[in-house]
């Protein structure tokens, strides 16, 4: 059991504690409070489980009633069987490469202000950033103008509504977190004391916006192509019927805690890593300079797209900070597991039965990765380039439940990323904790001491 309450150790050292227990077991049990796990370690058996076998390990633990918190329990990654299905087709289609194709000039265009800011700040005087804060602004004006249709500047203008609502909507520190992992454990217990995950005024705030932009665009006949018009379009659909406000809210929001915290928290560890790896820094820059002196300082998606380095970079990023340090399933229907180790006995899991991936002890494995405590994105380069695989692999999770919007994170990292490095370096401000420690504060992956840059013009970039 995660002593939570008074945490010792964060949440990711916990599991990784339990993972080395039996080094050579196929899959472990424990206890997450008085909830038996199965955690799976061998790495066959979870492609096993999460693709192959996949109609018997269809969804996440519950532990929010929809009925109870719609806003939370109606969005994608909560939805079980066939609503589940019925979601994930709906809202495939606004991620697939075309779709992120068309809004990488909007992403751009966020990233290239947020890099000219950084220079004209950085000329005036030196400038030091709360990487965490920064970052949750840029990926909040990207998924503003990307899914909502709204243009902000949450640099120059900190306090507008849609990034102070969407601040609170997502952060989860303190006694946030507690209360998170109260509704998750003890869902009865935060029932009969009306505890809930998202405070009524984000709700009323995001459905507001929903319905606004929903009425805007029918008054003026506007088509986006972002998941907000895809759920519009279900109007048109008798058979399958349409979504109702609530339910495109649902979706809408868990779309920007997506994009808006666990792509930032991306952003941040790796922007620390390269900073205190100036050789890396160096070597990525050299990267980026060549594709914006090639395309005139305006490299198209392709151009970004194909960014090995930086490809590696944030896979090795993903690999030793995973968002999430677990991944789970629920068995649905009975499944037998190869015995844990020679000569024991095979066990058979029944529906209801709970497994976990372990993403980071997986990670930190020097069996998997030799020397997995290094930042080394060379580990990731095979003849030039990247393997897709190994940016979305684990990280985003595996099968048809793994992440519908990972592209979608990737591209506005990397946009972001090329951006800022064509015209700055990054390097870790004084207040940093070098080398990163993981906070034990939180039950979310973040940085012991928070995350801190100085921010220093390149002699060399483009007026």
């Amino acid at each position: 059991m995660w002593p939570i309450i008074f945490p010792t150790i964060p949440l990711v050292d916990y599991i990784k504690k339990a993972y080395n227990i039996h080094p050579d077991a196929k899959y472990i049990g424990f206890f997450d409070f008085g909830c038996p796990v199965t955690v799976i370690k061998d790495q066959e058996l979870i492609k096993s489980i999460t693709v192959k076998h996949f109609d018997s390990f269809v969804n996440h633990r519950g532990f929010v009633d929809p009925a109870e918190e719609p806003f939370f329990g109606n969005n994608l990654f909560s939805l079980h069987d066939e609503k589940w299905r019925a979601m994930r087709n709906l809202l495939s289609p606004a991620f697939t490469s075309s779709k992120m194709k068309g809004m990488f000039k909007l992403m751009s265009d966020c990233a290239a202000r947020y890099a000219d800011y950084f220079v004209e700040q950085s000329q005036k005087k030196p400038l030091e950033i709360n990487s965490k804060e920064t970052f949750t602004r840029y990926t909040n004006d990207v998924i503003a103008t990307c899914a909502f249709g709204i243009e902000v500047d949450s640099m120059r203008h900190p306090k507008n509504d849609f990034y102070i609502f969407g601040r609170k909507g997502t952060n989860f520190d303190g006694l946030r977190s507690l209360k998170f992992f109260m509704v998750r454990s003890f869902p009865r217990f935060t029932k009969l004391l009306n505890i809930k995950i998202i405070d009524d005024d984000v709700e009323v705030f995001f459905t507001q916006i929903v319905k606004d932009t929903i009425a805007m665009r029918d008054e003026k006949g506007i088509v986006r192509p972002d998941m907000i018009q895809l759920m519009m379009e279900t109007r048109k659909n008798e058979e399958s019927g349409s979504l109702n406000i609530q339910e495109m809210t649902a979706q809408a929001f868990i779309f920007f805690l997506g994009g808006f915290d666990t792509t930032s928290t991306l952003m941040c560890f790796a922007a620390q890593e390269v900073a205190c790896h100036p050789d890396i820094q160096s070597k990525l820059q050299a990267e980026i300079d060549e594709v914006f002196e090639k395309y005139n300082d305006n490299p198209p998606y392709e151009a970004i797209q194909n960014l090995a380095y930086l490809d590696a970079v944030l896979a090795e990023a993903l690999r030793m900070y995973p968002v999430a340090g677990f991944l789970d399933r629920v068995c649905n229907r009975e499944f037998q597991l190869p015995p844990a180790l020679p000569g024991k006995k095979s066990v058979t899991l029944k529906p209801g039965d709970n497994i976990w991936v372990p993403v980071y002890p997986m990670n930190r494995d020097p069996k998997i990765h030799p020397n997995p405590d290094v930042f080394d994105p060379d580990r990731f380069i095979s003849n030039g380039k990247t393997p897709t695989s190994a940016i979305t692999s684990l990280t985003f999770g595996l099968g048809p439940r793994m992440c519908i919007g990972n592209r979608f994170a990737l591209l506005e990292t990397k946009t972001l990323f090329a951006h800022i490095l064509r015209k700055c370096w990054l390097k870790p401000a004084k207040r940093a904790i070098v080398p990163i420690q993981i906070s034990n504060s939180t039950i979310a992956m973040t940085a012991k001491g928070g995350f801190w840059l100085d921010i220093q013009p390149r002699d060399k970039y483009p007026a």
